[in-house]
C-alpha cells in the first residue's frame, strides 16, 4: 500500500505549525523536513517526533534534504524571513529573500525527480508561486499557491460574527493579489444560494458597511502580526486543508494563488482566483460573474502584481 508523503521546505513559524497540523489530522503518513536551519529543523523534528505517542494516528516525522523530496506526493514550500516584516506591513519586503531562495534550490527539487503537487505559502505568494512553476516545469495547475485562500476565511469568519450565519453556509471570496490590493467581489456572495443583496434588502445583520468589512479582512493578518510578530495558526490550517483535498481528490472549490492563461482576460501571471482543487492540484481556475467595478478591480490588481514582478530583474 502507498503512503501519503509530504515535503515542507522551511520550518519556521508556518512551515512548522503546516507540519503538526498535517500530523495532528493524519492527513499523511509522512513527513520530511527540509530547511538550511540544520539546528531548528532538528529540533522541530524531535518536537513532532515526541508527539507521536499521544496522536490518534501514527505518523513518520524525518529530517531530510532535497534529494529526499523526489518521492513525496506533495511539497509544501514555505521559506520566508519573517523579521523583515516588522515595521512594514507589506509583504512585498520578504520578495528579494524568497525569490532568492527559491532560485537557490528550485533546480535541486526538479533534479531530485518530483512530480507531485507543490503548495506555496511564501510571500509574496503570487509572485513566488510563478517563480516555482517556472523553474518546475510541471503539467499547469500542479503548482499553486495559498493566495488569497485564507484571506477569505478571513472574510467569511467576520460575515460569520456580523451575520451569525455559520461559516460553512457562506459562500465568499477574496480575489486578486495575496496583498493589500486584493478585493471581495460582493456580488458572488450568498448564504446557502440567497444573496447578500437579497438578504440585505429586509434584514438589518446583513445592512453592514461593506468597504469597512473588506478592509477588516484585509487587515486581519497584521492584527495578528502586531501581537506576535507573526501568523501562524490560520495560514496552517489553510495549507493543511488544500494538502487533505489533493489527497482525497475533492474537487473542491477554493481561492488559491493559479496560473491565469486568458481567464478573466488575464495571461501570464498567478493570481488569487477560485479553483477547483483535487489530485492534479488547481486543475481548473473557477470564473466568477463579475460586475463591471469588480472587473476593474480585479485587473488593478492583476497590473499591480505584473508590476511587482518587474523587480525581479533585479533579484539573483
Amino acid at each position: 500500500m502507498k503512503t501519503k508523503k509530504v515535503g515542507i521546505i522551511g520550518l519556521g513559524h508556518v512551515g512548522a505549525h503546516v507540519a503538526y497540523s498535517i500530523a495532528v489530522q493524519g492527513i499523511a503518513d509522512e513527513i520530511v523536513l527540509v530547511d538550511q536551519n540544520e539546528s531548528k529543523v532538528k529540533s522541530e523534528c524531535q518536537d513532532l517526533i515526541d508527539s507521536v505517542t499521544y496522536l490518534p494516528h501514527r505518523i513518520k516525522v524525518s529530517v531530510g534534504n532535497f534529494a529526499d523530496l523526489g518521492d513525496c506526493d506533495i511539497i509544501v514550500n514555505s521559506v520566508g524571513n519573517i523579521d523583515l516584516l516588522r515595521g512594514n506591513n507589506n509583504r512585498l519586503m520578504e520578495m528579494d529573500f524568497t525569490i532568492a531562495a527559491v532560485n537557490g534550490y528550485v533546480d535541486k527539487i526538479k533534479a531530485s525527480g518530483f512530480n507531485g503537487v507543490l503548495i506555496n505559502i511564501s510571500n509574496p505568494c503570487d509572485i513566488v508561486t510563478r517563480q516555482l512553476a517556472l523553474g518546475l516545469k510541471l503539467p499547469r495547475g500542479r503548482v499553486f499557491g495559498t493566495g488569497t485562500g485564507l484571506d477569505t476565511a478571513r472574510l467569511i469568519s467576520a460575515l460569520a460574527q456580523q451575520t451569525g450565519i455559520d461559516h460553512k453556509s457562506i459562500t465568499a471570496y477574496m480575489l486578486g493579489e495575496h496583498g493589500s490590493d486584493q478585493f471581495a467581489p460582493w456580488s458572488c456572495v450568498s448564504f446557502r444560494g440567497k444573496s447578500l443583496d437579497e438578504w440585505a434588502k429586509t434584514d438589518k445583520r446583513f445592512q453592514f458597511d461593506r468597504d469597512e468589512m473588506q478592509k477588516y479582512a484585509i487587515g486581519a493578518g497584521w492584527r495578528t502580526f502586531s501581537g506576535k510578530f507573526c501568523t501562524e495558526y490560520a495560514i496552517a490550517s489553510t495549507a493543511a486543508r488544500m494538502v487533505h483535498i489533493v489527497f482525497h481528490d475533492e474537487k473542491q472549490i477554493l481561492p488559491a494563488s493559479c496560473e491565469l492563461c486568458g481567464e478573466y482576460g488575464e495571461s501570464g501571471l498567478f493570481v488569487g482566483v477560485p479553483a477547483v482543487i483535487g489530485a492534479n492540484g488547481a486543475e481548473e481556475v473557477v470564473e466568477l460573474s463579475l460586475n463591471a467595478e469588480e472587473k476593474e478591480k480585479f485587473h488593478h490588481c492583476c497590473e499591480q502584481i505584473k508590476k511587482n514582478m518587474e523587480h525581479l530583474k533585479e533579484i539573483k
